[in-house]
């Protein structure tokens, strides 16, 4: 999977930390070097990486620096403190990860649903929030008595550039 080359991530990376930094100084945790690391390799692709690929990516830089490598277990903790945080997302299909881009203020809206339309080509994922989905899926969990603690949905298609590529758009 690619992504277009024509985007500036360093406009992402910036929020997506700052927004990070914020959500850890409200809950009195630390967002350790290393958890920003990772972080920082999400948000610089709106391509969902594996844990394995950020591991890889970290291991790159840190062998140009001469520094020590990182185990696995090091790059899954900080995956799963970021998940906890709500600063990071999982694509389960894709057993991979993606920064959120929705903003601080978007983690404590509640009865939102997470959407995130997944380009088969290059590989690509947006995200947005939707209270009226998420409305549907509270009437219609509640119908049967479940209690949802991770609405999310995943669409698969073509994005608009990939669609243009292709002829279609």
């Amino acid at each position: 999977m690619i992504e277009m080359s024509d985007h500036d991530h360093s406009f992402c990376i910036d929020r997506v930390l700052a927004d990070a930094k914020a959500v850890c100084a409200e809950k009195g945790v630390r967002l350790t070097d290393q958890r920003q690391s990772v972080l920082r390799v999400l948000a610089a692709s709106h391509v969902p990486s594996s844990a394995y690929d950020i591991l890889n990516q970290l291991n790159k830089e840190r062998k140009e620096k001469g520094e020590t490598m990182l185990a696995p277990v090091s790059i899954y903790r900080a995956l799963e403190f970021l998940i906890q945080h709500g600063i990071i997302h999982r694509i389960e299909s894709r057993n991979a990860y993606v920064a959120c881009n929705e903003g601080p203020d978007a983690r404590h809206r509640h009865g939102e649903a997470t959407i995130f339309l997944l380009c088969d080509k290059c590989g690509r994922a947006a995200e947005f929030q939707s209270e009226s989905l998420g409305g549907l899926i509270e009437t219609i969990a509640g119908k049967v008595k479940f209690s949802p603690n991770a609405p999310v949905m995943e669409i698969r298609g073509l994005c608009e550039e990939c669609q243009k590529l292709e002829g279609n758009g």
